[in-house]
C-alpha cells in the first residue's frame, strides 16, 4: 500500500487529517502511532476546529520538518505549500470543505493524498 492508501486509510481509522499523514510516515521518522496521534492532536478540522490552515497540510509540514532534521526546510516547506494549493485550490479548511463558499474544493480524503503526494516529491 502506497503512503496516500495509508493515509486516507488512518483518517477513515478515526486519524484527524493531520494525524493521518503524520502516521502514514510514523515508520520512517521512528515513532509509534500514539506519538503520531498526539503531534496531529490540534490540527484538527482547521487548527482546533476553527476551520483554519488544513490540517493535511500542517500534517505534511510536520513530517517535512521531522525528516530533515538540522536541515534548511524553508524553500522545501513553501513548495509544499504552494504544491498542495495547486492541487486542491486552497489551504484553507473552510474554504476547502465550502463552509465559507457553499462549493467544496476538496474532499478531506484527497486533501490528505494531495498532501502525502507533494510531500513525496519532495522527501
Amino acid at each position: 500500500m502506497d503512503k496516500k492508501e495509508l493515509a486516507v486509510q488512518y483518517k477513515h481509522s478515526g486519524y484527524n487529517c493531520a494525524q493521518a499523514v503524520i502516521a502514514a510516515y510514523a515508520d520512517e521518522l521512528g515513532i509509534d502511532l500514539v506519538t503520531a496521534r498526539a503531534l496531529g492532536a490540534g490540527f484538527g478540522a482547521g487548527m482546533g476546529t476553527m476551520g483554519a490552515t488544513c490540517g493535511a497540510l500542517c500534517g505534511a509540514q510536520t513530517v517535512l520538518g521531522l525528516m530533515n532534521k538540522g536541515s534548511a526546510v524553508m524553500g522545501a516547506a513553501r513548495k509544499l505549500y504552494n504544491g498542495f494549493f495547486d492541487r486542491c485550490g486552497a489551504t484553507i479548511c473552510a474554504e476547502l470543505k465550502g463552509i465559507t463558499t457553499g462549493r467544496t474544493l476538496c474532499s478531506c480524503d484527497n486533501c490528505v493524498a494531495n498532501a502525502v503526494a507533494v510531500l513525496e516529491e519532495l522527501l
